[in-house]
């Protein structure tokens, strides 16, 4: 079937017959369905192989059906018109398969908590072989599961995957949290941790090379012809891992939270397009933006028009279209930008057309998978209501395959026709260097696995000399897969003239650089490449190398592109004794931009971390000394570094040099901002060794008292104390809690008594309570929290009408209901939750609010006073730490007003709540906003970030409760919530 495509009026004709005429389609472009039930049905995945068998996995089992329902069909066009119409399976009893991808003479197939390996070997169409390669994943929420197996130009596969979601409704059918990951026919060789700590990863089976990768992606990731790498999540349609997982760890005192950009230049949560007639969506769809991303498909067919060269596709299921970018560089990134301001690639107005993936084929052209059903959504987020309709597997026997060509290109030609996997050596070598990646994959593929050594000299001739840029890529990874690259092939390809591969040649050096220097001058020669990409992984690749040269030439590179983050992570994350040597260089052509604070910052932080007391000395006299022009610009940041790299460690060494100059710079230096962050170090550090510390603690003390002195000035003074016997000054601390004193001075003298084991703490909040200002407010529960005496006075409180339920906060609401006693937690509990019935009643009684006729002013007002401390209204308003309100614009009020009134109903993905105890006993709560190998990034409400090394990690455990908290109602009224609703569903 061909079909040109032309929008159609509504209708419910479903058939096969009628499905493109439902779409509209990019002009100059034709679909074609090539393939639909009964031979196919929930399609996820499909794979071509070298003999134009076209393989699709079908997931028959999503959403809850754990029975054994997936396949592994085999189709073919038998009579040669194009249109598949014979169907075989080729393996079954898969429970939830999520990727295929083929492999030796089989497939290789996702299916958690495996990855398979299928093979007819005996040529009856049916799998006889089913080796499980990798096994311990978590068997979750699928589209959160191991998927999209897919071999790389670096010769691993790549799987996509990320932590198990979340649930709590089904937590018996799908709460498995998964093992290590290991394979089965090697359990001692190359585990990784539980689920692969929810990061994705690579693998070769033939060697038993299993390694994480720095990120994670949910269903699907693609790379580009280079082998930059792309990934997605629901809501943001394409990021670019940046670092990889190779340079992580061989700087432990580097704390890296981000390894990823977004690439979108129309945002995470893009606006998209759908022309559905009729659309089914649930409570948590969220209509008119990225909602499903998944299937990333980099187009390298090289059969579309020249600017689809650089173009992605993603699937939206959820808004049945599929979207486009055109991807351009972007100094060490990329961006991506869509074709049209308000129309997508493909789009239906069929509700049931879903398509999920995506995949280039031998012909160039684009194979959309469709899923067809009636709801996408996994029924842990929707309402009761649909999931006891049975609705939940309309459509289960059901799904379509389309084929997407430039208008007049003619039908499929390939299926069982191909000759590939009977080509000869040469053959082979020839398909290196076709236009489409389709060929140079395969190719690459067999050639490394049938490892024929006669190819040898030619694939060096064509690495270096071949025509197509192509073959010259692919021949330099086909070498490096059977073994054959050598340096001189490396080296002559560090000056080939497309970047591209300039750049991969700088990568395969690596390969020799443990044993040999001489591909070293070839290297370093490349510091003035104008390629900024060539640059960058130059910066990588050198931290391989301890030489002086090496080391001058990452300084250059480092001030050439300071402005670019990723380029001072690269700069650091060579070995600390080469990262650290960066210090006096950069202080030395510091200039007062946020690029340079930021890099001092991470320098400190990195000698902070590494406890050498004579290093940590060196920078503290550094970031102390005084100078006769008064300027301190670099100062405080090198304090601030050392602090946060001192925080969370257990202390080594005295440092009672360091702590006596950091205490004499408390009170002689003449920057308050250097005093500042002097304080912080001081704080890491403590008082014990100080020399005259008696004396000390006199002259903070009269620094406190000082009214001629500013707030800010006295509060350091009181700071200071509180690094001593707190016992010794609390009478006059307790006087400093007054309302005629500074709030700085306030706040500090309140923070400092906090830390008093004397239970007369408690007694005094409550008493003042009253009279304390919100800030006051904020710090009395957050000290009320430390430890079970004090909650028990808190909980007393709180039932008391004392202290308001509001005012604790969803922070401290979830610490209270998760805390480790029960008796505290129980009683937390029936304090602060609804008792049953009563969030029905709420809503409920809230009803008439979505008949009133809002304000969208008067609502930029109730969110700026109830929402803006944790979501943000497009990038200009709040603070990113729940979701972003401007992506439910498209929502029902309703739905909208259900989760502002009870945010419990379920959890937004992404948005968990993570208790984690460090090494030293100090317990933090947040969203893990982003993670790496080696660290974490904890947001708490405020948009607070921690950065957490991971070594300092004693435990991290899920709580499962909403960010969220309840009791909104008791401050918006009926005609606020309307104005709310108007505000968050205003047009653009």
């Amino acid at each position: 079937m061909l079909f040109a495509c032309q929008p159609r009026s509504a209708t419910q004709d479903r058939s096969l017959e009628n499905a493109l005429s439902t779409f509209v389609l990019e002009d100059d472009f034709q679909i074609e369905l090539i393939a639909g039930e009964p031979l196919v049905a929930d399609p996820v995945d499909m794979v071509i192989d070298e003999q134009g068998r076209l393989y699709v996995v079908e997931m028959h089992g999503y959403p809850l059906d754990l029975s054994g329902s997936g396949k592994v069909k085999r189709l073919s066009d038998t009579d040669g018109d194009g249109i598949m119409d014979e169907s075989v399976v080729f393996a079954d009893n898969l429970v939830v398969p999520t990727g295929i991808m083929r492999w030796k003479q089989g497939l290789i197939v996702t299916d958690p908590p495996n990855v398979y390996y299928l093979e007819d070997s005996d040529g009856d169409g049916k799998a006889d072989i089913k080796q499980t390669l990798l096994t311990g994943f978590a068997l979750s929420n699928p589209q959160h599961n191991v998927n999209s197996p897919k071999l790389a130009l670096d010769n691993w596969i790549y799987l996509g995957h990320e932590p198990a979601v979340t649930t709590t409704i089904y937590e018996d059918l799908l709460g498995d949290k998964g093992t290590e990951v290991y394979y089965p026919e090697k359990p001692n060789v190359n585990r990784l941790s539980q689920n692969a700590g929810g990061r994705s990863i690579r693998f070769k089976p033939d060697t038993y090379d299993l390694e994480l990768l720095s990120s994670r992606t949910q269903f699907g990731h693609t790379a580009n012809e280079f082998g930059h790498r792309f990934l997605l999540n629901n809501s943001n349609h394409i990021i670019q891992e940046v670092l990889s997982a190779d340079y992580l760890d061989r700087n432990p005192h580097l704390v890296i939270t981000e390894v990823t950009q977004s690439s979108s230049d129309h945002g995470s949560g893009a606006e998209v397009f759908p022309i559905t007639i009729n659309p089914q969506h649930q409570l948590l769809t969220d209509l008119g933006v990225m909602t499903s991303a998944c299937g990333l498909t980099a187009y390298l067919g090289a059969s579309f028009p020249e600017r689809y060269n650089q173009a992605t596709f993603v699937s939206e299921p959820v808004s049945n279209l599929v979207h486009v970018d055109f991807v351009k560089e972007d100094g060490t990134g990329y961006k991506a930008s869509r074709e049209h301001p308000d129309k997508e690639f493909l789009a239906s107005t069929d509700a049931w057309f879903r398509p999920v993936n995506a995949y280039v084929g031998p012909d160039g052209a684009l194979y959309i998978l469709d899923y067809y059903r009636q709801i996408i959504e996994h029924p842990e987020w929707m309402s009761e209501e649909v999931v006891q309709s049975g609705a939940l597997y309309n459509g289960t026997d059901q799904g379509r395959i389309y084929r997407i060509t430039p208008k007049g290109t003619s039908k499929i030609d390939w299926s069982d026709k191909l000759s590939l996997g009977t080509a000869s050596p040469e053959e082979l070598l020839s398909k290196l260097s076709h236009k489409n990646a389709w060929w140079r994959m395969n190719a690459q593929r067999i050639i490394v696995d049938q490892h024929p050594e006669t190819l040898i000299p030619a694939l060096k001739e064509l690495a270096v000399y071949g025509e197509s840029p192509m073959g010259r890529l692919h021949a330099l990874w086909t070498l490096q897969g059977i073994g054959a690259l050598d340096e001189e092939t490396v080296a002559n390809s560090l000056k080939d003239p497309v970047a591209g591969i300039r750049e991969n040649a700088v990568k395969l050096s690596e390969f020799f650089l443990s044993q040999s220097t001489a591909l070293a001058p070839q290297l370093l020669a490349l510091k003035n490449d104008p390629d900024p990409k060539v640059r960058f992984q130059l910066m990588q690749t050198l931290g391989y190398i301890e030489s002086e040269s090496a080391f001058q030439v990452r300084k250059e590179l480092l001030f050439k592109d300071i402005d670019d983050k990723w380029v001072q992570l690269a700069a650091l994350s060579a070995p600390f004794s080469e990262s650290s040597r960066l210090i006096d260089p950069v202080l030395n052509q510091y200039t007062a931009t946020p690029a340079y604070n930021g890099l001092v910052q991470k320098l400190a932080s990195m000698v902070g971390a590494s406890m050498d007391e004579k290093a940590i000395l060196t920078m503290v006299q550094r970031a102390t000394r005084k100078n006769a022009k008064n300027e301190y610009n670099w100062q405080p940041a090198l304090l601030r570094g050392l602090a946060q790299g001192i925080k969370s460690k257990k202390l080594a060494g005295s440092h009672g040099s360091s702590a006596g100059l950091l205490a004499a710079t408390v009170f002689e230096h003449p920057s308050t901002e250097v005093k500042g962050a002097a304080i912080q170090v001081l704080e890491g550090i403590g008082l014990d060794n100080v020399a005259g510390k008696s004396q000390s603690l006199v002259k903070a003390e009269a620094i406190a008292m000082d009214n001629s002195l500013t707030g800010e000035e006295r509060s350091m003074g009181i700071r200071f104390l509180a690094m001593a016997n707190i016992a010794d000054y609390q009478d006059m601390l307790i006087g400093l809690v007054e309302t005629s004193e500074p709030l700085p001075v306030q706040l500090a003298a309140f923070r400092t008594l906090s830390k008093s084991e004397d239970n007369s703490f408690s007694q005094m909040v409550i008493d003042r309570w009253e009279s304390f200002t919100p800030e006051l407010r904020d710090a009395g529960i957050s000290a009320m929290m430390m430890n079970g005496e004090r909650i028990a006075v808190l909980l007393g409180a709180l039932e008391d009408g004392l202290v308001q339920k509001a005012t604790i906060g969803w922070r401290r609401s979830v610490g209270l209901m998760a805390n480790k006693d029960e008796t505290l937690r129980l009683r937390a509990r029936a304090i602060l939750t609804r008792p049953e019935g009563e969030s029905e009643k709420i809503i409920a009684n809230y009803q008439p609010a979505l008949e009133l006729n809002g304000s969208i002013d008067a609502g930029a007002t109730v969110f700026q006073k109830n929402c803006a401390i944790c979501h943000q209204m497009g990038e200009d308003q709040g603070i990113a730490f729940g979701p972003d309100l401007s992506s439910l614009k498209n929502r029902r009020a309703a739905s909208i007003m259900s989760d502002v009134l009870n945010p419990n109903l379920s959890i937004a993905d992404g948005y968990d709540l993570w208790e984690v105890e460090l090494q030293n006993g100090e317990h933090y709560q947040g969203l893990i906003s982003s993670e790496t190998p080696t660290a974490i990034n904890l947001r708490n409400a405020g948009g607070i970030d921690n950065n957490i090394s991971r070594t300092n990690i004693k435990s991290l455990k899920l709580i499962e409760m909403s960010a969220m908290p309840t009791g909104l109602e008791q401050s918006i009224s009926l005609q606020e919530m309307a104005d709310l609703l108007a505000y968050i569903r205003k047009a653009e």
